[in-house]
């Protein structure tokens, strides 16, 4: 009896070590394929022709943006203003009434003096991969540069290669967080779960009729601002 359970555990430990190395070796992979992508020193003289900026939504409180969405949104809206792309993608969740992201995000940039008409509402930016899904498909995009925190950037940049997307990251880290830790933890696991999304390329949750970010963002309005 003891053999026979010494040997089971010891497959148990072979198969945690296993899957430990995979979990690992995929992490190590996406943030070493995407980390050449991610501007540094706000360096974007060799950045042209790019079709738009994507800032990922994040949590909002209310009428505003969390902290993190709201560095988010100031470096979307400098590189705007810097003229890197001539118009801003806002993507994040808005499934259901009482919890919007896009229209506090927008709101945020039309306040800092970005125009309606330059900002799109991706109001079905439920997840990294939908929100980037999305923006080829839906929006159009091909050559974008994303706006998020770093430890989030690779993942990001991994995904949009792999659909196709010619993209570039700008990091929003110009403080500290609360739950970092937690945070890029639970980011391994994510980069995991979407490297296997990659291979299989599932469709988002939505698609519907399709929105050439070269037009006016206001089609993209589903309320008053």
């Amino acid at each position: 009896m003891k053999r026979k359970l010494k040997k089971i555990l010891m497959i148990f430990i072979i198969l945690i070590v296993a899957v430990s190395i995979i979990v690992f070796s995929i992490n190590a992979y996406v943030k070493v394929s995407a980390k050449n992508r991610i501007i540094k020193d706000n360096d974007y003289s060799n950045l042209e022709d790019i079709d738009c900026i994507i800032v990922l939504g994040a949590g909002v409180w209310g009428e505003n943006p969390s902290p993190m969405l709201e560095d988010r949104l100031l470096e979307g809206i400098k590189l705007y203003e810097n003229n890197v792309a001539p118009k801003i993608i806002m993507t994040g969740d808005h499934g259901r009434k009482e919890y919007d992201e896009v229209n506090v995000m927008k709101k945020f940039a039309m306040d800092k003096g970005v125009p309606s008409g330059d900002i799109f509402m991706d109001h079905a930016g439920f997840s990294t991969y939908e929100s980037l899904y999305r923006a080829k498909e839906i929006f159009e995009a091909d050559k974008v540069i994303i706006v998020t925190q770093e430890y989030h950037l690779y993942r990001a940049l991994y995904i949009a290669g792999e659909l196709g997307i010619e993209a570039y990251g700008a990091a929003s880290d110009p403080r500290q967080y609360v739950g970092t830790t937690y945070r890029e933890i639970r980011e391994i696991l994510a980069r995991n779960k979407d490297f296997v999304k990659c291979i299989f390329k599932p469709k988002p949750t939505y698609l519907g009729e399709v929105i050439p970010v070269f037009g006016d963002g206001n089609v993209t309005n589903d309320k008053e601002l």
